[in-house]
């Protein structure tokens, strides 16, 4: 098999690169002045607010969030002092530990997401109509089962497209 990009191939990866790097910066950079967090601690606590009473093993919400244990755990610690989650021992498995959303996280959640999504509608939908974003949506979810079913990660025990 050829290892290289077709050009069509080439084009598209190289676009969604672009998408990709510019809308992490651009959600991080309105995170962190519109509400003292940053991606990193949103993505954490959204992930949380999907877990069964807002807590998850360590390594559920590693592989929910696509993250190495490691730098999760090191980034749950800095959480963790600033008060909006708390690690505790598992109920359930006495190895592994629990990462849980605390009042004040969820607060801080719930105060900063509207002004998100208002950020990412602006940003990331204002150019495309109702049917690109359905196509969009499609094509994305088809590449997603492809890096779930090629890729090293599970598939996340967290559903993001389970209603609160």
């Amino acid at each position: 098999m050829d290892g290289r990009l077709s050009a069509t191939q080439r084009r598209a990866w190289l676009s969604f690169m672009r998408v990709y790097h510019r809308l992490e910066y651009e959600m991080n950079r309105q995170l962190q002045a519109d509400c003292d967090m940053s991606l990193s601690d949103y993505t954490v606590m959204n992930a949380l607010t999907f877990a069964p009473q807002s807590r998850a093993h360590l390594n559920v919400l590693a592989t929910t969030i696509g993250w190495e244990r490691s730098r999760l755990s090191h980034h749950v610690q800095r959480m963790s002092r600033r008060g909006l989650v708390e690690r505790r021992p598992s109920e359930d498995d006495a190895r592994a530990t629990d990462v849980v959303l605390t009042a004040a996280g969820r607060q801080a959640f719930e105060a900063a997401a509207p002004a998100h999504a208002a950020w990412v509608k602006l940003l990331f939908f204002s150019d495309l109509d109702t049917d690109q974003q359905r196509n969009l949506s499609a094509l994305l979810d088809t590449a997603y089962e492809s890096i779930l079913r090629h890729g090293t990660l599970p598939r996340p025990a967290l559903d993001e497209d389970r209603p609160r």
